[in-house]
């Protein structure tokens, strides 16, 4: 068996597809559970390189990052690119816990 075919065939099988960042501008977004989350606005780079994206966020997502109309997500948290884009769902911010006060013992 001559290697050499072997790993030319492999290469081939796990070649990514490149995309400009300008096609990816305007795709939705949606996270890995189905939800939508927005909108690619901006691609952020950092030393030549990609680092992350800006999203305008929409539907229900926007109730949990407090009125903020957009999100940084890292590139690393991107599962998928295509037609659309899929985040993985722990780039998201956990709903707020809600807050309880202590009660000082003088008012029990």
């Amino acid at each position: 068996m001559d290697n050499g075919k072997v790993f030319k065939y492999l290469t081939q099988d796990i070649a990514m597809r490149l995309r400009k960042i300008t096609d990816v501008i305007g795709l939705r977004v949606y996270t890995d559970l189905g939800d939508y989350f927005g909108e690619v606005e901006e691609a952020n780079l950092f030393e030549n390189k990609l680092d992350g994206w800006r999203i305008r966020v929409g539907g229900s997502v926007a109730s949990l990052i407090g009125g903020a109309r957009g999100v940084i997500i890292p590139h690393q948290f991107v599962k998928a690119m295509s037609d659309i884009v899929i985040i993985n769902s722990s780039a998201l911010p956990s709903p707020a816990e809600p807050e309880f006060e202590e009660i000082s013992e003088d008012l029990m």
